[in-house]
C-alpha cells in the first residue's frame, strides 16, 4: 500500500491529477466531480502536503515523480492521461521522461520548463528566505492569494486555506528546493505525447515565455490561454477548464 493519500474514484480510462506547491488532492475538487463520471480519477496528495501531511516530504522533482509512478504501479495502472498544475507540471514532465510510453495524453497546466522560474513574482530563494524569516503561517497567507485574480476573496480560495493547514515549514522548503534545482528544458524535445498547455494570462508565477517555451519545444503541443485568470484557472473558471480538458482527452 502507498503511504500517501490517494483519491481513486470513478470508472473508465484512468486520469491522473497532480497538484502543485502548497496544494492538496482536494484542490482538484471540481475536476474530480466532473471527470469521475466517465473516467477513473486518481489524485495523489504529495508527501508532506494536504491529506499526506504526516508523510515525510521529498526534496526533488524526480523523487516526487517516482512516488507517483509507484502509486500507479501498485494500482496496476498501465496507460493513463496525466495533468500537472504548477510544481505538479514539473512532476508530470518528469513522469513522462521516465515512463512516457504509458502516458496517453499530457496536460501541462500553469507551469514551465525551469524550476527557478524566470519572471516569477519573486525568486525561489526569496520565497525560501521569507518562509524561514516569517514562518509558515505568514508565508502561506502571502503566496496563495497571488494565484487568483481576486486574491483571497475568490469564492474557491477556501481550498487553498484547507490545503496549507498542516503543512510544515520543512515540507514547504523542500518543495521550493526541489523546484529550484529542477530543469526540464532539455527534455522537452523528447516528449512525443500529444500535449495540451493551459495558462491564465494574469499568472504572476509563470509568465508567457514559460508556456511559450513549452509550446515551441514540445513537438505535438497546443497552447490554450484563459483570459482574466491567474495561476489557478481550474478554480477560477472550473467549468470552462473542465470542458477544455475533457475535449482534449476525449478526442
Amino acid at each position: 500500500m502507498s503511504d500517501i493519500y490517494v483519491e481513486d474514484i470513478g470508472k473508465g480510462f484512468p486520469f491522473v491529477l497532480v497538484h502543485g506547491y502548497l496544494g492538496s488532492a482536494e484542490m482538484w475538487l471540481f475536476q474530480k466531480e466532473f471527470f469521475s463520471k466517465d473516467h477513473r480519477v486518481i489524485i495523489p496528495a504529495l508527501p508532506g502536503f494536504g491529506e499526506s501531511h504526516k508523510v515525510k516530504s521529498l526534496d526533488s522533482i524526480d523523487k516526487m515523480a517516482k512516488k507517483i509512478i509507484d502509486v500507479l504501479d501498485q494500482k496496476n495502472i498501465d496507460k493513463f492521461n496525466l495533468i500537472g498544475h504548477s510544481m505538479g507540471g514539473m512532476i508530470v514532465q518528469e513522469i513522462t521522461k521516465l515512463i512516457g510510453d504509458r502516458v496517453n495524453k499530457l496536460i501541462c497546466f500553469a507551469t514551465g520548463s525551469i524550476g527557478d522560474i524566470p519572471g516569477r513574482f519573486e525568486t525561489m530563494d526569496e520565497t525560501r528566505e521569507k518562509l524561514k524569516r516569517e514562518g509558515s503561517e505568514i508565508s502561506f497567507s502571502r503566496v496563495p492569494p497571488k494565484w487568483f485574480i481576486k486574491g483571497d476573496k475568490d469564492k474557491n480560495y477556501f481550498l487553498c486555506e484547507n490545503a496549507v493547514k498542516n503543512v510544515s515549514l520543512e515540507t514547504a522548503d523542500n518543495a521550493l528546493l526541489a523546484m529550484k534545482n529542477w530543469k526540464g528544458i532539455d527534455n522537452l524535445k523528447n516528449i512525443k505525447n500529444e500535449t495540451l498547455i493551459i495558462w491564465g494570462d494574469k499568472d504572476t508565477s509563470y509568465n508567457f515565455d514559460q508556456v511559450d517555451t513549452l509550446n515551441k519545444n514540445i513537438k505535438n503541443s497546443h497552447l490554450e490561454i484563459f483570459k482574466d485568470c491567474a495561476h489557478n484557472v481550474h478554480l477560477e473558471q472550473p467549468d470552462q477548464f473542465n470542458n477544455l480538458v475533457n475535449e482534449f482527452i476525449s478526442k
